[in-house]
């Protein structure tokens, strides 16, 4: 592989609580020529992991610069370095933005323009016809040739999670939500033992995943029919059927998610369809085949909730933004007990959906 452009590092701390100030040295540096009496700022503010905000100046808002600031201890989640490798790949392979800079806790980069999806625009065709043709085309990318390809992250993943979540809360009143919501911890270890050995049965490829494509992190430019992928943290060699489950899953939206807004059998077949037009590079896609990805896309999806309510247990312990993660892993947690049920998954094996 030609070699990749490697992008400044700048040796500042961005605090969490002035993120605007930090913004606005880091642009500074990047963008000397920028009248610092005129910069203006918008801090988004559907992010839960980090802090974003986007400095530009009168009249030149797309050539915005976004600053990230990574949220408290994610590190712990996340690898920092892979998650910038992989953001250099995807821009040279023409998928995402370029990144401008990094600092010592977080990273700056470039404006895309387009909105981001919402629960009512990812159900359009228009828009899923993009989403499920960039994803294939995302699965199909091979952008490391030193790691496994029989080897998901998933499993590995969800296992350091399971390990980092709390037990127990020092506050009392945060314990006694704790344990009105969450069930103990050796019932959710029994769980993943079962997951793992129901769903390591199902053969579906191991490519190279996004693993978090919520609605916030797809930017649908209307104006040239293209929709751009963003946020990398964990991106990686995963298993097809989770990367398309965890998406779908994402129609609920993250706020207040909506699980009833779960793609019907119909959507999720036009969804698939066009998918596997793409990654198989034919328009002869048979029934069969279509069948056969909806059943172990439905599978995975308990793995994604699964997945979610730990990460969202972690986050309850250390994050600093304001956000219920105690409650949003209930809701994560809670919906895979239910579609575990609706799915007829016993502890011996999986039926047929």
């Amino acid at each position: 592989m030609e070699s990749i452009m490697i992008e400044p590092h700048l040796d500042i701390c961005v605090d969490e609580n002035d993120i605007i100030s930090g913004a606005k040295e880091i642009v500074k540096h990047l963008r000397p020529s920028w009248p610092s009496d005129q910069l203006l700022y918008k801090v988004f503010t559907n992010g839960i992991s980090n802090k974003l905000v986007g400095i530009w100046y009168a009249n030149n808002y797309n050539k915005m610069v976004l600053v990230r600031v990574y949220g408290h201890k994610t590190d712990l989640l996340i690898d920092r370095q892979e998650e910038i490798r992989n953001i250099r790949i995807l821009h040279k392979a023409g998928h995402t933005h370029s990144i401008y800079a990094t600092f010592n806790n977080g990273l700056a980069y470039e404006f895309v323009e387009g909105y981001t999806l919402t629960v009512e625009t990812v159900r359009e065709i228009d828009v899923y016809k993009l989403v499920a043709k960039r994803m294939a085309e995302m699965h199909l990318l091979q952008p490391t040739s030193d790691v496994s390809e029989d080897t998901p992250v998933i499993w590995q993943k969800t296992e350091k999670f399971m390990r980092l979540m709390p037990k127990q809360f020092d506050d009392v009143d945060k314990q006694i939500k704790f344990e009105k919501l969450i069930k103990p911890h050796d019932t959710l270890v029994y769980e993943y033992k079962i997951l793992k050995d129901n769903l390591s049965q199902l053969a579906s490829p191991v490519v190279f995943c996004h693993n978090d494509l919520l609605l916030t992190n797809i930017l649908y430019n209307q104006k040239e029919n293209k929709v751009t992928f963003i946020d990398f943290e964990y991106a990686a060699y995963n298993i097809q059927a989770f990367d398309i489950a965890n998406h779908f899953a994402e129609f609920a939206g993250v706020e207040n998610p909506d699980f009833s807004l779960y793609p019907d059998e119909e959507l999720q077949k036009s969804w698939l369809r066009i998918y596997l037009e793409t990654y198989k590079n034919t328009s002869e896609i048979s029934e069969e085949d279509v069948t056969e990805l909806y059943k172990q896309v439905n599978q995975f999806v308990l793995l994604a909730h699964f997945f979610w309510g730990c990460w969202a247990l972690i986050q309850s312990q250390y994050s600093l933004i304001e956000f219920d993660f105690l409650e949003y892993a209930a809701l994560r947690l809670n919906e895979y007990f239910r579609k575990k049920q609706a799915n007829h998954m016993s502890d011996n094996g999986i039926r047929n959906i």
